[in-house]
């Protein structure tokens, strides 16, 4: 049993069941290709557009930021999916190192995350809309593009019914198409469109501001298009030597996304025609970016390549997404936030199938309320930096609390993982009022299914030590919608750049270390626990 499980004696022979049938089948390339298809999705459809027009030619410096902020956080996830590789991993460490309040309100977290899968058929719906125009109206999907997005969600569900080892190839196959069609659509560009006075004209290279940087990096959707290089972490229980494997795979695929995103908003920014930037960068409005901008260039042959793509693209990373949700709710089961029943593994295939019809259903509910890419992603990037601040406090509870251990990977983890934490603060706080308005109590809401589980169960610790060494995290989420509300960035801006953001960021350096304290109590009551047991 991985250290800081809960031992739940009634839990633990079936899991152990249910992960030796986890077939370890995955590589170094495999992994690679997952993290590279995870990542490189609908964003490189749309975020260089939505980038733009929110920081203009200063967008650029948001993609560098975005990419060396997020291989800061990689570096905590790979610490831990490299000393305890586990299937839906993210989902298990918050529990092992916080105890079952966090883990609860993290794991709904990401089971609400789930939806992001329907942003990247959103997207395939909004392309599609170019030869069907039933599909997609006003912003949302249409009666007839729900039917169409819902028959997509099934097939990509059936195609990861079967062995891990068939998800691998297939998504290799589809990781070619998704570096081939985007390099060739940034030669064509900059080769047709070029005109070097776009960093200097219409407003200059930060037209609107620098602080505007910080803005594009959720409205822009850049964060949710660098997000998803933690998908080889939660395959880290089906992959070949984790140790060395998962760690190059996340930082690999990371460098080779951020570059491509970095030319395809070069390619977007100098081939734009100056008769769309009539009001600025502001005014720049395409319902399908590169496609439009292909027809605009005289370009047919690539507008056709790229509305066939926007379907194999986005197509793919739904794919990944489904097999990763998956894991994901499979690891809820396993903590109990779900179920039981949905943690089976069928023995042939060693696909949890039960956690992919369960998705398949969650991924249906999101196509319903929200209309647009940008109306998705802007709140499902929320729920996944939640995960990665719960897991930097992870990796700092398994390095501290005594006989803690780590693998030893990342040099200088008692300082990675506190940047890592703050920084996931900063992230989650500059997506804004506008989203965070509903992206925060969506998760606080977590505390209900916390209450009603253990209410249900009546097992483990008492729940007034529960709320103590949880309550941190509680804390967290009700303090940042506060300083949402009054911060500058589409709050009321009774708090004013720049001391909203520093606000922020000692907050969250207070809370870090705070969660940290608990977790170690935490270890040292079950550890204490344990030793009783056998003794």
């Amino acid at each position: 049993m991985p250290q800081g499980q809960t031992a739940d004696p009634e839990m633990i022979p079936s899991a152990r069941t249910q992960e030796r049938r986890l077939r370890r089948d995955l590589g170094f390339w495999g992994l690679t290709a997952i993290a590279f298809s995870n990542i490189v999705g609908s964003g490189w459809l749309f975020a260089a557009m939505y980038a733009a027009r929110t920081a203009g030619p200063a967008s650029l410096l948001s993609w560098v930021g975005a990419g060396l902020l997020c291989m800061l956080v990689a570096l905590v996830m790979i610490e831990l999916g490299a000393s305890r590789p586990e299937g839906g991993g993210t989902v298990r460490w918050p529990l092992y190192a916080s105890g079952r309040l966090v883990g609860t309100v993290i794991g709904w977290s990401v089971l609400l995350s789930v939806g992001g899968t329907a942003a990247e058929i959103s997207a395939i719906m909004q392309y599609a809309a170019h030869y069907l125009p039933g599909l997609y109206r006003d912003g949302s999907l249409t009666i007839s593009g729900l039917g169409v997005a819902a028959t997509l969600s099934i097939v990509l569900t059936a195609l990861n019914w079967f062995a891990v080892r068939l998800f691998a190839r297939l998504n290799n196959l589809l990781t070619v198409s998704k570096i081939a069609v985007p390099l060739l659509t940034v030669v064509a560009l900059l080769v047709s469109g070029w005109d070097s006075s776009r960093l200097t004209d219409h407003g200059g290279f930060a037209p609107y501001g620098y602080a505007a940087c910080l803005s594009a990096l959720a409205g822009g959707g850049i964060v949710y298009s660098v997000n998803g290089f933690q998908a080889p972490l939660d395959f880290s229980g089906e992959t070949r030597n984790p140790r060395r494997t998962v760690p190059a795979a996340v930082l690999v695929g990371i460098g080779l996304a951020v570059l491509m995103y970095l030319a395809l908003q070069v390619a977007f920014l100098f081939a734009v025609p100056d008769s769309a930037l009539t009001h600025g960068w502001q005014g720049v409005n395409f319902d399908s970016p590169f496609g439009q901008l292909a027809l605009v260039l005289n370009l047919h042959w690539l507008s056709t390549l790229l509305y066939a793509d926007a379907v194999v693209s986005p197509g793919g990373s739904a794919y990944v997404g489904v097999a990763l949700d998956a894991r994901h709710t499979y690891a809820l089961a396993k903590n109990g936030t779900l179920p039981r029943f949905f943690m089976a593994v069928e023995q042939r295939s060693g696909i949890p199938r039960r956690a992919l019809v369960l998705n398949l259903a969650v991924i249906l509910v999101f196509l319903l309320p929200f209309g647009g890419w940008q109306d998705i992603v802007s709140v499902m990037g929320d729920m996944y930096l939640l995960t990665y601040a719960a897991c930097a406090v992870a990796a700092a509870v398994f390095l501290t609390a005594p006989g803690g251990r780590t693998a030893g990977w990342v040099p200088g983890l008692r300082w990675t993982a506190p940047v890592a934490f703050v920084v996931s603060a900063e992230f989650v706080y500059w997506s804004g009022w506008r989203d965070l308005r509903l992206a925060l109590p969506l998760v606080l809401a977590g505390l209900l299914v916390f209450l009603a589980m253990h209410r249900s169960t009546g097992t483990g610790r008492p729940l007034t030590a529960e709320l103590a060494t949880g309550a941190w995290l509680v804390v967290f989420l009700a303090v940042l919608t506060l300083l949402s509300w009054l911060g500058s960035f589409g709050g009321s801006g009774r708090l004013p750049a720049p001391w909203d953001s520093l606000t922020v960021a000692v907050f969250g350096i207070a809370v870090y270390f705070w969660a940290v304290r608990s977790g170690v109590r935490v270890q040292a009551v079950r550890t204490h626990t344990d030793s009783l047991a056998q003794g």
